[in-house]
């Protein structure tokens, strides 16, 4: 009796060797945008708190260009051993399914999702020099100067240029579209008064409004952010219904272990949960969310409807 509870113990081990073994080496996470931004900035606080919890270093590697398919094609033609993860957000998903005419990989079926973990609202930040101090003078100010006002974004087809679009259509407003490589060098621009406004992400453009270097006129979300509680949203300002959230999670390539997968969820969920990470997102703007790989996958299918929609009433296209 003995000898065969011990023969079906070795067969569930020898069955099952991913459950016991992973990880044994580092885990890549790839981000798709330069150093800076609000999915490097957040991808590099779970990574560091991932380390500690998995015993594994957790690296991250930004891979930046082409608007993220770069790093999304790495990560979707990567080993599903789960030793290379993405922190993907809905640009480098819900955004390119529909900016793209033809991507080398499927936004859904070649990836495997594991759980969202933030949510960040954009911040409308204008240069202080800008006779604009509330969303209403901005759109003044946007028809007093009928296709001279310009706005800055990460690049086309981000949802920082999203932002800007749905901002022109539902204000009556002609705007001049600037595009950058990153949040980070186009917020500098709006700084630097090279561009009058953008819709920044938060870690991005929170710095500089605490310092003065540009002033925030409302937040995308359709309810006011604790990091800035004293921003109206812009719905509430002026453009009922105006609602644009950034929503990121972490993904892996399609066919990973199941057992991985659930690993990696658990983890997730208690580092997403932990006080530090709950209170070091609040300092970024951003509201820690927590999911079933399901949920997650559902929720993708369903910002790619969305956001798609978006993107087909801007016009923008990159191929």
């Amino acid at each position: 009796m003995i000898r065969a509870l011990a023969v079906l113990a070795l067969a569930i081990f020898s069955a099952n060797p991913w459950a016991q073994a992973y990880p044994n080496k580092p885990i890549r996470l790839v981000v798709g945008f330069t150093p800076g931004g609000v999915s490097d900035v957040l991808a590099r606080a779970l990574s560091a708190r991932l380390s500690q919890n998995l015993g594994q270093q957790v690296v991250v590697d930004n891979r930046p260009g082409a608007g993220t398919t770069i790093a999304s094609e790495i990560v979707a033609r990567s080993a599903p051993d789960g030793y290379t993860l993405y922190f993907c957000d809905a640009t480098t998903h819900a955004i390119n399914a529909s900016l793209y005419g033809k991507l080398p990989y499927d936004s859904v079926k070649d990836f495997t999702f594991i759980s969202l973990v933030a949510s960040t609202p954009l911040l409308l930040v204008v240069n202080p020099a800008l006779p604009a101090k509330t969303v209403p003078e901005l759109i003044a100010l946007a028809k007093a100067r009928a296709g001279q006002l310009n706005y800055a974004s990460s690049g086309t087809g981000t949802i920082v240029h999203l932002a800007g679009e749905t901002f022109k259509s539902m204000a009556g407003v002609d705007l001049l579209h600037v595009p950058y490589k990153g949040s980070a060098p186009a917020t500098v621009a709006v700084i630097a008064g090279d561009v009058a406004f953008i819709f920044s992400t938060m870690p991005a453009a929170l710095p500089h409004v605490k310092s003065g270097k540009l002033r925030a006129l409302a937040v995308t979300t359709p309810a006011r952010v604790a990091a800035v509680q004293d921003i109206p949203t812009i719905a509430e300002a002026a453009l009922p219904g105006f609602d644009l959230v950034l929503y990121s999670g972490v993904v892996g390539p399609a066919g990973m272990p199941k057992e991985v997968v659930e690993r990696l969820n658990g983890e997730l969920v208690k580092v997403v949960n932990s006080p530090e990470i709950t209170e070091f997102f609040a300092a970024q703007g951003a509201t820690p969310i927590a999911s079933t790989p399901e949920q997650f996958a559902a929720h993708m299918r369903s910002d790619i409807v969305k956001l798609g929609k978006m993107v087909k009433a801007s016009g923008a296209k990159a191929d």
